[in-house]
């Protein structure tokens, strides 16, 4: 287990050189699905593409690390499996996490005060249907492009592990 988590941890070039790459990919993704359904015209672009950017950027050093742990000393299809779900579940979880703050900001101004067993609950179903209207709405974003991305980027990191 020792050998595994020491694997785990990428190299600081990994991290500082994958990540603004891996934002761009997904930056890259929401916008041409934008371009593609309605020509870029939304009042919220510089939003959505600072919401994606940034899920792409701070999702980058958990997926490399998670990808990394599972995908030590295994095949390469093992390998590819491993990345490619850690790069999707991490991508997806912390944009909808950023998606689900920014929703928590918006609407704090009508919540109780902080600590309260009513702002609790607010903080809980707030949080909860900010996601759900994340999965629904803007996991197409990262859809045909992402999906291409995604491929690519496990099957490098895949072949560079050995």
């Amino acid at each position: 287990m020792g050998d595994r988590l020491r694997a785990a941890y990428p190299p600081y070039s990994a991290v500082l050189i994958g990540a603004p790459l891996w934002a761009l990919q997904m930056l890259a993704a929401a916008m041409s699905t934008l371009y593609l359904r309605n020509g870029l015209e939304t009042s919220h672009l510089g939003d959505l593409a600072i919401l994606y950017f940034a899920g792409g950027l701070l999702a980058w050093p958990f997926a490399l690390m998670l990808g990394r742990f599972f995908a030590h000393k295994r095949r390469i299809e093992t390998r590819f499996a491993a990345f490619f779900v850690a790069l999707a579940a991490c991508t997806i979880l912390m944009t909808a996490f950023l998606f689900a703050m920014d929703y928590r900001v918006f609407y704090s101004r009508w919540h109780a005060p902080g600590g309260s067993v009513i702002w609790f609950f607010q903080l809980i179903f707030t949080g909860a249907s900010s996601v759900y209207q994340f999965m629904v709405l803007g996991l197409r974003l990262f859809v045909p492009l992402g999906l291409v991305c995604l491929l690519a980027t496990s099957f490098a990191l895949a072949k560079r592990m050995r």
